[in-house]
């Protein structure tokens, strides 16, 4: 009985309002990806142009459908580090040989993260949040469904997340809607501080990022 006040308690807590979370949060998003897009235009169009010499037939943006928040599906940006054959509609940590996929280019943007960059305009766009779980794509039915049950659906999806700065690809997928749900359920200033400082030395130090399935 007092597991379920408990959890009553905590739905209620979420869906009331709360400034920082859907007010503060919002006006952060928008100045820093608008600030992040200009201080970062030359670094964006330098890869843009490699990528384009490196693969000049093919786009320079790959866009990919992903659930959004309430599970409303919107096309997510990044920079292509893939061949057009490859798999889109499948989680990249389970392909089985990904190295047949990713550009030479590619192989250096998702080491360091930076073929996120483009999800910087979703943000402006309000289709994403600088943090907030990841969006995931539609066949990842699974975490999703988990998501639904720890109501991290209900909130906007993010470039990085405390799932991310808990292991990324290496966290399983009830573990990762653990994390999500917690995020949602605490969403505060200082929650979102820690994480992207955390982000900061995971994306220097490459922890968490694995390409293809697990042996």
């Amino acid at each position: 009985m007092q597991m379920i006040k408990k959890k009553i308690t905590n739905l209620q807590r979420d869906q009331s309002f709360r400034w920082y979370r859907d007010f503060f949060k919002r006006i952060f998003d928008v100045s820093f990806s608008l600030a992040a897009l200009i201080i970062l235009i030359i670094p964006i169009m330098i890869i843009a142009i490699f990528i384009k010499i490196d693969s000049p037939k093919e786009s320079i943006l790959f866009r990919q459908v992903r659930v959004g928040k309430n599970n409303v599906p919107f096309t997510m940006f990044k920079f292509r580090s893939m061949t057009k054959d490859a798999p889109h509609q499948m989680a990249t940590e389970n392909f089985e040989n990904p190295e047949e996929y990713i550009t030479s280019i590619g192989k250096i943007i998702r080491k360091t993260s930076l073929d996120e960059l483009p999800q910087l305009i979703n943000v402006l766009k309000g289709d994403m949040s600088v943090i907030g779980p990841r969006p995931l794509i539609p066949a990842e039915k699974r975490v999703l469904a988990l998501r639904d049950q720890t109501g991290a659906s209900r909130i906007l999806p993010g470039i990085t997340g405390l799932a991310q700065v808990h292991g990324r690809d290496e966290v399983t997928d009830v573990n990762k809607a653990a994390y999500d749900g917690k995020y949602a359920l605490n969403i505060s200033m200082l929650l979102n501080l820690s994480i992207f400082i955390k982000t900061i030395f995971d994306v220097i130090c490459s922890r968490g990022i694995h390409e293809g399935k697990k042996d």
